[in-house]
């Protein structure tokens, strides 16, 4: 929670960078002016465009240009804060690094470490670049925050489908306008052929796959390890971790397994459900257990429930994704492989990969470390909400219950805070 909740940025000068997609951005900056700050927003695409209000500046040159029009922006508006929405893509890395030299606050939204009735809202970072303790004193030194019950989201999948669909279209129907823009992922309207593709693998594996789930939760129940993959080319891949991508992990977790995990077990690896439509690693899989002779032993799955999966695994293996939370709530060894905010002596594995396989019937997650890690993750950098789907009971635009007052006593937005649109950028 950010403390004083939006009251805490009145009189501040703000400057909004890319956001999730939909209009997110726009609400919050409805938010902010409200709350007396002033705020503008830069776009640097059509889908940034559509859902940012009509006088927001555009940036159209290439990255080349961006350092220069970023610093002469900031000094301008005398902006002292920056909003943006993940944290490794180039534009904002480039931001970032210039806001330092000028002392310039940067706060970083993301989707929820707990998911999935949290956002993410840091100072500085997210992630690896997260400035929270990684030490488990620090958590158990002090006393816990007091653990908040959050209001339930509920499904954001057509929600957030929606709002992608919209903003996909208006980034190629202005692609001319926006010519040197670069986007961090495919950005066409061939997207629309991965969702259908999709649409069709999820249908095609349910019929594949039955009765893996109800194996793997009764006969098999603590006689496999778990390792859900991450989006091919999710930031937490590439700049929080060692990997060079998804299949370099799967090799690498392949052949450890292959010759260190005790003789009765299974490796089941399960595909992440947003990268359904980009990738199936099956021909990958297949030769590396062929290699490794050890065919009879690995399972690849896609789409049973991972709760259930988490509870009845023997261990976890990630490289770094929020799953690894949800392992360490079902109590199950949990061993990380990349940089994570969680990744400390009491709750993860300390040990190599290789040690895991025989170590982890051994290994217990401190409970009370867990709750305090976690009730202090939430009083810190969560915030009660979606992107994608504005909760009924918060009172601000942007849908986020900001403060933990408003969270014990909430009512709904009056008729003025849903019918009026603010003008954002006020004179200076």
């Amino acid at each position: 929670m950010i403390n004083g909740g939006l009251s805490a940025f009145s009189g501040k000068r703000i400057l909004l960078l890319q956001g999730p997609l939909g209009p997110f951005f726009r609400r919050l900056g409805r938010d902010l002016v409200e709350a007396g700050a002033h705020v503008i927003k830069i776009d640097f695409n059509g889908g940034d465009w559509l859902f940012s209000p009509s006088n927001s500046i555009a940036f159209r040159d290439s990255l080349v240009e961006w350092p220069v029009f970023f610093e002469k922006i900031i000094i301008e508006h005398k902006i002292d804060r920056v909003f943006l929405f993940g944290d490794c893509r180039p534009l904002h890395l480039i931001a970032h690094e210039i806001a330092g030299q000028h002392n310039i606050d940067v706060s970083v939204f993301e989707e929820g470490y707990l998911r999935p009735d949290y956002v993410t809202l840091e100072q500085f970072g997210v992630n690896g670049n997260s400035q929270i303790s990684r030490s488990p004193d620090f958590y158990t030194d002090r006393q816990s925050p007091t653990a908040l019950v959050a209001k339930e989201v509920g499904n954001t999948f057509w929600y957030a489908a929606g709002w992608a669909v919209l903003y996909y279209i208006a980034s190629v129907l202005l692609s001319p306008y926006y010519r040197h823009y670069r986007h961090h992922r495919p950005l066409a309207l061939s997207e629309g052929w991965v969702w259908i593709k999709s649409a069709w693998r999820k249908f095609k594996y349910q019929l594949k796959e039955r009765g893996q789930q109800f194996a793997l939760s009764t006969s098999l129940r603590k006689q496999f390890f778990l390792v859900p993959l991450q989006v091919q080319n999710d930031a937490q891949m590439h700049a929080h971790s060692d990997f060079e991508s998804v299949e370099n992990f799967i090799a690498w977790t392949i052949s450890s397994f292959s010759q260190y995990a005790p003789a009765d077990t299974l490796l089941v690896i399960k595909h992440h459900p947003m990268d359904r439509g980009y990738h199936d690693y099956t021909q990958a899989i297949t030769k590396l257990t062929q290699d490794h002779g050890i065919e009879d032993r690995v399972r690849y799955i896609h789409d049973q429930n991972l709760p259930t999966l988490l509870a009845c695994a023997r261990g976890v293996v990630v490289v770094n994704s929020t799953v690894g939370l949800s392992a360490l709530h079902h109590s199950t060894p949990l061993k990380v492989c990349g940089t994570a905010i969680y990744d400390m002596k009491g709750l993860t594995y300390q040990g190599t990969l290789d040690t895991f396989w025989a170590c982890a019937p051994n290994e217990t997650v401190d409970t009370i470390l867990l709750e305090c890690f976690r009730n202090n993750l939430v009083k810190h950098t969560q915030l009660n909400g979606s992107f994608y789907k504005r909760l009924d009971c918060a009172v601000s635009h942007s849908g986020l219950i900001w403060t933990t007052a408003v969270a014990n006593n909430v009512v709904a937005p009056t008729s003025a805070q849903t019918s009026t649109e603010q003008n954002w950028v006020q004179s200076s």
